[in-house]
């Protein structure tokens, strides 16, 4: 009985409630409300979530005989708002769903704890991203969101991605599936083309949209060329390919592009190593991952100080550069100060800490420092960067040196290489067993047996009404194979005819529509 009135006056409330703003004073929490009761810590958390994002979810209650409002849903988001609101003024006037009737508040309080709507991932990966980069520890956004760790790592990995991409998956124009795709991507412009592609399209797999988003070719409009610049690959000795019927020019050796890619890349973090940062590592990707960083302690800057004159003198500058009436020597004397008072880490920072350099999607050179790596945490503590906690540091025990050099393992991997290869050249059949399989589905996503790159030519027009196409044609891997051995003695127990169908399938998806001529 209870849920069916509770049900009934949730449909209710649908269309006869109302948003609006109230002032925080005139907000208390309701007797009704199943959260009487909340962690100190879980709010301070939130609080703090709410001071790095704003609110992303209402409040709900109900206005009583002096016109003050009582919360029947969101009692944590009310403690957590009245800390926040001491840093944050602007959170003073609190947006909260007005029920019309005391029946439809019990209803909304009845249903807190199982009604609740989740937040859009969108909103859910924006508001995990902006408290990461206000400096929030993975951990402590779970807390404060009541979601698991690795949770917060998978949305995190979707937060850098090109606002287009997060408005499409919002509207619901791309899958979450698809949307992670995207975090491959090197180049802006192609991913935005191919965004333009696949939204709002049901037919294409994550396996094509991956293969639109790396093309074999690389372009003038990678941002690896970008950093580089083709006046320093053309200096290199590096050919440019132009395409006679567009405007895009192909990088013919994309090993030199890669490896001045490398070597400008690690020029930049040796700039920064002689600038006094303790350590700075190269990041191949378009922004350093949370699961990097997390782990370490991130450092903030801190901001100058100027003398009591010159604060005079900077508020005296203030007010002529208000009214427009500085010259140009107090314009440039005001810059110096402004730039005295700028946040950056101090020398003893610099001096225990460090971080990556890396490139854009713009192709811009990018930086993230400021963190203490957990062995350097001590050393940090004693300098007086960092607190030092009260049972003092646990030494990690040092990782074991390898008895043999990198470049010899490599070696010894290319040689072990070579005889498989070898090996191979006597067995046909073996090999045209590998090859069905490296090219089926049942060898799963995101692993490569060989080293061959197949690609997904389009066969869906763009109006594909009454279209009926053969299910083999459109088979993609989804998952990944935990156990490739396994999986490829149980694709050869299924036999030769097995083999034969799985091989015409895979080359069959591969043709192109040019080689008919």
């Amino acid at each position: 009985m209870n849920a069916q009135v509770s049900a009934e006056a949730i449909t209710a409330a649908a269309a006869a409630a109302v948003t609006e703003y109230v002032p925080m004073a005139d907000l208390y929490l309701s007797t009704l409300n199943p959260r009487q009761d909340a962690d100190a810590e879980g709010i301070a958390l939130l609080a703090e979530s709410l001071i790095a994002c704003g609110l992303v979810q209402n409040l709900g209650g109900l206005r009583d005989e002096a016109d003050r409002v009582a919360i029947v849903f969101g009692g944590r988001r009310l403690r957590a708002l009245q800390i926040a609101v001491e840093t944050r003024p602007d959170l003073a006037m609190v947006p909260g769903r007005i029920a019309p009737d005391a029946m439809t508040a019990q209803a909304w309080a009845s249903a807190e704890n199982t009604a609740r709507q989740d937040l859009n991932v969108v909103d859910e990966i924006r508001a995990y991203g902006a408290m990461a980069e206000s400096g929030a520890a993975v951990a402590n956004i779970a807390q404060a969101f009541a979601v698991t760790e690795a949770h917060v790592y998978r949305r995190l990995a979707l937060a850098n991605l090109p606002e287009p991409v997060l408005d499409a998956l919002h509207e619901g124009a791309i899958t979450l599936g698809i949307a992670s795709c995207f975090t491959i991507a090197n180049d802006e412009e192609l991913a935005l083309a191919v965004l333009g592609r696949v939204k709002g399209s049901s037919y294409y797999s994550e396996y094509q949209v991956k293969s639109m988003l790396q093309p074999e070719g690389m372009t003038s409009d990678d941002r690896r060329v970008r950093f580089v610049g083709l006046d320093a690959y053309r200096e290199a000795g590096g050919a440019v390919k132009r395409d006679l019927f567009g405007k895009e020019e192909y990088i013919e050796d994309m090993g030199l592009m890669m490896r001045l890619f490398d070597a400008k890349l690690e020029a930049a973090a040796e700039a920064l190593r002689a600038g006094g940062w303790k350590w700075v590592e190269v990041y191949a990707e378009t922004y350093v991952s949370y699961n990097v960083t997390d782990p370490m302690i991130r450092l903030r800057k801190e901001g100058g100080e100027l003398s009591g004159a010159e604060a005079e003198e900077y508020d005296s500058l203030a007010e002529l550069a208000e009214d427009d009436a500085m010259d140009e020597a107090q314009a440039a004397r005001f810059e110096e100060l402004t730039q005295k008072q700028a946040e950056r880490y101090t020398p003893e920072q610099i001096a225990e800490s460090g971080g990556w350099v890396y490139v854009s999607h713009q192709g811009a050179l990018q930086t993230s420092l400021g963190y203490v790596r957990k062995e350097d945490a001590a050393t940090a503590a004693e300098a007086g960067v960092i607190a030092a906690p009260e049972g003092g540091f646990v030494e990690a025990a040092p990782a074991e040196k390898s008895a043999y050099s990198v470049k010899l393992v490599e070696d010894m991997k290319a040689v072990r290489l070579a005889a498989a290869q070898t090996a191979l050249l006597c067995k046909p059949g073996l090999v045209l067993d590998l090859l069905a399989f490296a090219l089926s589905p049942e060898a799963g996503a995101y692993h490569s047996i060989m080293d061959i790159r197949t690609g997904a030519p389009t066969i869906v027009p763009s109006q594909d009404e009454g279209l009926a196409l053969d299910e083999r044609l459109t088979q993609r891997a989804t998952t990944r194979c935990i156990d490739h051995a396994e999986a490829f003695a149980a694709f050869r127990a299924k036999g030769q005819k097995h083999r034969n169908a799985a091989l015409t399938e895979a080359v069959a998806r591969t043709l192109n529509y040019a080689c008919g001529g």
